[in-house]
């Protein structure tokens, strides 16, 4: 469900914590930040989601005939 703290220094490539959330934000992935400040990032942000979960978005009129 979340990334380790040991996977967010890997990903990072740093062990600050500041400097993981500025990373993190200049990088444009989505984080927020818990109690004692650690960023904490959801998997789902770094893996992205499976195509099948994707829906394809039509365009329907809504005219009617």
């Amino acid at each position: 469900m979340f990334l380790s703290r040991d996977e967010i220094i890997t990903l990072c490539r740093t062990p600050q914590r500041a400097r993981q959330a500025a990373f993190l934000r200049k990088n444009g992935i989505k984080h927020y930040l818990d109690a004692h400040d650690w960023p904490v990032v959801l998997r789902s942000s770094v893996e992205g989601t499976s195509a099948s979960a994707k829906q394809a978005l039509t365009w329907t009129p809504s005219k009617v005939a």
